[in-house]
């Protein structure tokens, strides 16, 4: 339904997922995460489907949390999305998820996009990490999964300038595999993910888990490290403050 924060289409063995608030840039809403992450659920148990896609209605990926809710809640940012961790969701995930990034992935739509398997990405997309111009730590990975993608210097470069990443540039760098135009983006992410469910599904999910151990190796320990820097950091954000970096993000 085109009210649904997430629309779940099937295309054959493949599930692509939308993000549907076009009007507020996909943010993440505390309705939005919970419905992505019931949806990754149900798939997971769905035999049916072999390969996902995910990307966002309008013209952003996502612009991260809704700020403008979690200042409304008055409680931290930590309360409001400790319970509902997408990254850990898509991590825990078995099948591929290819990221379809058809526009701006903002903080918390970067961290999402990092954890995601395979990025395709539109000829306007852009990444922005702007955590530090929002006042909030990292909690969904990016301060341990954007240094190991594009490099240290790079992710410094990101993370401390909070300067936009565009399309072409994120390919150079290695976040991204390849540019489309935005009419062909979705599709040619659908077709990547049906050649991808059309091996054994049993072999795709031992090769992911194997490709993805190996390269996390140290991860595991530098995501403990910023688990317990956000949990204190972000639980000592007040709503004001929160508040107040909204406004400042949205006169930029």
């Amino acid at each position: 339904m085109s009210g649904d924060p997430l629309l779940v289409e099937r295309h054959g063995a493949v599930a692509l997922l939308t993000f549907n608030r076009p009007d507020k840039l996909n943010a993440l809403t505390s309705a939005l995460r919970r419905a992505f992450l019931a949806a990754l659920s149900d798939l997971a148990d769905d035999d049916g489907v072999r390969a996902v896609v995910l990307t966002g209605a309008g013209r952003a990926f996502s612009a991260g949390l809704d700020l403008g809710e979690i200042a409304a809640s008055g409680a931290s940012v930590e309360a409001n999305v400790g319970a509902e961790n997408m990254v850990d969701a898509i991590s825990a995930f078995s099948k591929p998820i290819i990221g379809a990034i058809n526009g701006i992935a903002v903080t918390g739509g970067f961290e999402i996009a990092l954890a995601l398997d395979i990025l395709l990405v539109a000829e306007e997309a852009s990444f922005i990490d702007s955590h530090l111009r929002v006042g909030i730590t990292p909690g969904w990975g990016l301060s341990q999964r954007l240094a190991r993608a594009v490099g240290l210097s790079r992710a410094n470069e990101l993370s401390l300038s909070a300067r936009p990443l565009g399309a072409e540039e994120a390919v150079a760098w290695g976040l991204a595999n390849h540019v489309y135009p935005p009419a062909d983006l979705v599709p040619a992410a659908l077709s990547l993910a049906q050649q991808i469910a059309s091996h054994e599904p049993g072999g795709v999910r031992a090769m992911k888990a194997l490709i993805r151990s190996g390269f996390e190796a140290t991860l595991e320990a530098g995501l403990r490290m910023e688990d317990t820097a956000a949990r204190v950091a972000n639980l000592a954000v007040a709503p004001e403050a929160v508040a107040a970096g909204f406004t400042r993000a949205r006169a930029q």
